[in-house]
């Protein structure tokens, strides 16, 4: 066994220094070409307007009940779709790609995963107490959005008036203090 292998030993120098000298290294770790890749907007409609209900730990509209990932936030619709995010105006797109770096801070910063599990948690309530459900929800439509707009507006001025009753009250409250005091200061001074 050896004298096989000294043998071929021999040989392969002796071929090696008859032989012209070229060397060819050929390295192949499995790493792949790099490839482009061009994506196509989703072509994501639904037939009726997704129900988006408010998950207060994320702070935006969760779309429920759909087989997408679907968010409302800062007046956009997002989509999750093929790993990536796309955003529009309107529930049924035209979606456009956006990168992860330009989505809104309150959605970049839970993760995809996160975002279901707490979409799951608040659509389980929802269910549950669907008449008395407390939380806000919305369908997107044309009109559900000017009724959003006015009852948006009823509820600031619903503030204001409060805020402008309080502000009487407590005003009406200092009158009656300084009114009592006065009327006791000068009762005290009636029996001096």
């Amino acid at each position: 066994m050896k004298k096989t292998v000294l043998v071929l030993v021999i040989a392969a120098i002796t071929a090696a220094s008859s032989a012209r000298a070229e060397v060819n290294v050929n390295v192949n770790v499995g790493i792949p070409a790099p490839r482009v890749i061009v994506s196509t907007p989703p072509a994501v409609r639904f037939e009726v307007a997704p129900l988006f209900i408010d998950t207060p730990r994320l702070g935006f509209y969760v779309g429920v009940d759909t087989p997408y990932d679907i968010l409302f936030s800062s007046d956009y619709f997002y989509l999750y779709y093929g790993n990536g995010w796309h955003r529009s105006r309107h529930h049924n797109g035209p979606w456009i790609e956006v990168p992860y770096r330009e989505l809104p801070h309150g959605i970049r910063k839970h993760r995809i995963e996160r975002i279901r599990e707490y979409r799951d948690r608040e659509y389980r309530v929802y269910r549950r107490d669907r008449d008395h459900y407390r939380g806000r929800h919305f369908r997107p439509d044309h009109e559900r959005r000017e009724e959003r707009r006015y009852e948006k507006h009823e509820r600031k001025e619903d503030r204001r008036d409060e805020k402008h009753e309080r502000k009487e009250d407590r005003r009406d409250d200092r009158k009656e203090r300084k009114e009592e005091k006065r009327d006791r200061n000068g009762h005290d001074r009636g029996r001096d």
